[in-house]
C-alpha cells in the first residue's frame, strides 16, 4: 500500500466499498454485449481520486478481496495518488463488482454483485481512529449506512471521531433504497448523519424524500436548522444551490456532451470539496462544483472525465454555461 499523506495527516479521508465495474463495449441489453471494460465503480473512491488529481493529499480506507478485482482496486487507487495505507485484504471475501451497460448520452443500467462482499465487511479499527482523526476533512456518503452493520458503525464512528478532532465534515446522502430493509430506516438513519455534518449535498429528489419538503428553500432551512453550516442542493440540469445561514447563492449547469451520468455527484462533491479546502468563496466553490461535476459526465467511466487543475483550468475558461 502506498502513504500519500504526511506525519499531519491529510486533507481529506474517505471510506466506503469499491467494486471492479465491467463497462459495456456496445448497446443493448446487458445479457446480449460481448465485449466489456474493467474499471472501478465506489461513490467515495471517485471522489477520494478526484480531490487527489485536483492536488489533495486524499486517503480512502476500504476492504478488499485477496483476489485480482482487489489488486485492481488498490493498484488504480494508488496510481490515482490516493493513499491506500488503510485498506484492509479480506481473505475471506470477495471484492464486488457491477455490470454497466453503454449509456449513450444518459442514465445506464447498471446490475450489482455485492452480497457479502468484502467491501461490506469494513470494520472499526484503533488504526482508522488514528487515520481519520489526523485529517482536515471528512466525506461520507449514506451507502456505507446500508451495506451492513459494520459498514455503519465504522461511518458513525468516523463522525464521532472527526468531530473530536475537529475537522470539517460533509455529507452526500446518495440514497441506494435497494439495499435497505425498510424505507424509514433508511430516513431516519441517513438524517441522523446528517444532522452531525457541517456540510451537505443532497439532490433535490432525494431530499425530498428525507425531509418530505419539495422546495429547495424548506430543504436548506431544514437541514441548516439540524446542524449544518452549509447545504449544497443538486437539482440535475436545473444547477445548483448553496445556502448558508449568511445568503445563499445558485448557479446553471456548464453545457457539455453527456457521455455517463454516472459520477456527476461524486465529480460535484469533489469540486466543492477542493474550493472548501482552498478557502473559495460561495460563488466561486458552486461553480467548481459544478465544472468538476460536468467533466465527470464526459466520458463512460465513473471516475475517468475527473480533471486535474490544469484541465479544470482549461475548462472553466472555454466553457459557457447554460442559462
Amino acid at each position: 500500500m502506498t502513504a500519500a499523506g504526511s506525519a499531519h495527516g491529510l486533507d481529506v479521508v474517505t471510506f466506503g466499498e469499491v467494486m471492479a465495474m465491467f463497462v459495456a463495449g456496445e448497446a443493448g441489453p446487458l445479457e446480449r454485449v460481448k465485449g466489456y471494460t474493467l474499471a472501478l465503480a465506489g461513490a467515495e473512491t471517485n471522489v477520494a481520486i478526484g480531490l487527489a488529481r485536483l492536488g489533495h493529499r486524499s486517503g480512502w480506507v476500504g476492504r478488499v478481496g485477496a483476489e485480482p478485482f482487489g489488486r485492481f482496486a488498490v493498484a488504480e487507487l494508488s496510481a490515482s495518488g490516493v493513499d491506500t495505507s488503510l485498506v484492509t485484504i479480506d481473505p475471506e471475501a470477495l471484492t464486488g463488482f457491477a455490470l454497466k451497460s453503454r449509456a449513450e448520452g444518459g442514465d445506464p443500467q447498471v446490475v450489482y454483485y455485492r452480497k457479502g462482499s468484502a467491501g461490506s465487511r469494513l470494520a472499526v479499527t484503533a488504526d482508522s481512529d488514528a487515520y481519520i482523526s489526523t485529517a482536515r476533512h471528512l466525506h461520507l456518503t449514506g451507502i456505507p449506512l446500508a451495506l451492513s452493520e459494520t459498514t455503519r458503525a465504522f461511518a458513525l464512528r468516523a463522525l464521532d471521531i472527526a468531530r473530536e478532532a475537529g475537522a470539517t465534515i460533509s455529507f452526500d446522502p446518495n440514497l441506494r433504497p435497494n439495499l435497505w430493509p425498510d424505507r424509514q430506516e433508511m430516513i431516519d438513519v441517513t438524517n441522523a448523519c446528517a444532522a452531525r455534518a457541517d456540510w451537505i449535498l443532497p439532490g433535490l429528489s432525494e431530499a425530498a424524500t428525507l425531509t418530505g419538503f419539495t422546495r429547495v428553500e424548506d430543504v436548506a432551512a431544514h437541514y441548516l436548522d439540524s446542524g449544518a453550516t452549509m447545504v449544497v442542493i443538486k437539482e440535475g440540469g436545473r444547477g445548483a444551490s448553496l445556502h448558508t445561514r449568511q445568503g445563499s447563492w445558485s448557479r446553471p449547469v456548464f453545457s457539455v456532451t453527456v457521455v455517463d451520468t454516472v459520477g456527476a455527484g461524486d465529480g460535484f462533491a469533489t469540486g466543492f470539496i477542493s474550493a472548501q479546502l482552498d478557502g473559495l468563496t460561495p460563488a466561486a466553490s458552486l461553480e467548481r462544483a459544478a465544472a468538476v461535476g460536468a467533466c465527470a459526465v464526459t466520458s463512460s467511466g465513473d471516475k475517468d472525465g475527473l480533471p486535474d487543475r490544469s484541465q479544470l483550468g482549461a475548462f472553466l475558461a472555454s466553457a459557457p454555461s447554460n442559462g
